[in-house]
């Protein structure tokens, strides 16, 4: 069998498009990812910016000022003289457990924001199970706070980390169940599907009308959850021991800074979510295209104020919490405990049999 050489050619051609195709495809999975995670940076160095700010005219301070315009590449510049810090190791530390730690503790938040839906369609993975996925990873990040602690060899570290462990595990519990009873209202876990579900009514269909004790609930404990005051007892700013992070420096330490904040956009973003209809807003927004008769540029003019509705929602939140820093003292650790499992929890466990009762009522 004789084979010309032009066949051959086209041969090598199909394959070398075939292989380009692959590597396309591989290229085009990985953008997603990296555009999330840019979002998610600018988010970080968005609020660091505007914590500062507000703090600073609560407490009537000038605030950052002096890097960038009007400081805003003052978070950035924090973040670049931790990168050239010193790494230093406790001697006698686990230093396996001492490195791992801060690791486990960002990668567990990030994994959590593939579950969040931006719009309809713009969302890295719809699972059915979203809202108990994002539970289920952030439960994990408690054991890289006791890893900290126990691999820094040191008591006050390690008290940390195991105050930090009982905090988030008091206060997961009531969570979850507020994340239950929105799962049973809207007949789904999805993150999409709970937020088209109250796009149903409108303004009136959020979740907030219709559970505004497991909204209270839900808001304290993602208070507790992303360890903001009252509830920073793992690293108490007027303490001189910082929690497990005691023996942390440079990008360690600066790791620790991120996922506190990466933890509280992410906990303002469910909030936004569950009870404040996600990216859906009661006044309608796409008349503007609609007059031209403009079908994508429709979409696309939807899908960019839809990003900016839910941004909106989530920085209303963070303004909140940044607020609450400056105005509620500290709680003791006692009372810590006793608001999640004593007041809490069964408070909770009400709301939920309630929304289950309603809802068989009305089958």
């Amino acid at each position: 069998m004789i084979i010309k050489t032009t066949d051959v050619q086209a041969i090598n051609s199909f394959f070398r498009l075939e292989s380009l195709k692959e590597v396309y495809g591989i290229i085009w999975m990985f953008v997603p990812i990296l555009t999330l995670v840019l979002g998610i940076t600018i988010g970080v160095l968005v609020i660091v910016w505007l914590e500062r700010e507000i703090s600073a005219g609560i407490q009537q301070r000038i605030g950052p000022e002096y890097a960038g315009p009007l400081g805003i590449l003052q978070a950035l510049a924090d973040g670049t003289k931790l990168l050239f810090k010193e790494n230093l190791l406790p001697s006698r530390g686990d230093t396996r457990l001492f490195s791992i730690g801060p690791s486990i503790a960002v990668i567990s938040i990030l994994l959590s924001y593939s579950v969040i839906p931006f719009g309809y369609r713009l969302i890295l993975a719809d699972l059915s199970i979203g809202v108990f996925l994002w539970i289920a990873i952030s439960s994990i990040a408690p054991f890289g706070l006791l890893m900290s602690g126990y691999g820094s060899n040191n008591k006050y570290s390690f008290l940390g980390g195991l105050r930090a462990a009982a905090q988030s595990i008091s206060y997961e519990i009531p969570l979850t169940l507020c994340v239950l009873s929105i799962s049973l209202l809207s007949n789904s876990s999805s993150t999409v599907d709970i937020v088209e579900a109250q796009s149903k009514y409108g303004f009136g269909g959020w979740n907030l009308w219709r559970q505004p004790i497991g909204f209270i609930v839900f808001l304290i404990s993602s208070l507790a959850e992303c360890e903001r005051l009252p509830f920073d007892l793992p690293e108490a700013e007027e303490e001189l021991v910082a929690g497990y992070q005691t023996e942390y420096s440079g990008i360690k330490f600066g790791l620790f800074y991120v996922a506190s904040y990466l933890n509280l956009l992410v906990s303002s973003l469910f909030v936004a979510v569950l009870y404040l209809g996600g990216w859906n807003f009661s006044i309608s927004y796409i008349f503007v295209p609609d007059l031209f008769e403009i079908d994508k540029a429709g979409r696309v003019f939807g899908t960019i104020i839809g990003i900016f509705i839910i941004l909106a929602k989530t920085y209303l939140f963070l303004f909140i919490s940044i607020t609450t820093r400056w105005t509620l003292p500290r709680m003791r650790m006692d009372q810590l405990l006793n608001l999640g499992w004593k007041f809490l929890l069964p408070i909770a466990l009400g709301n939920l049999l309630l929304t289950t009762s309603f809802q068989l009522l009305s089958l």
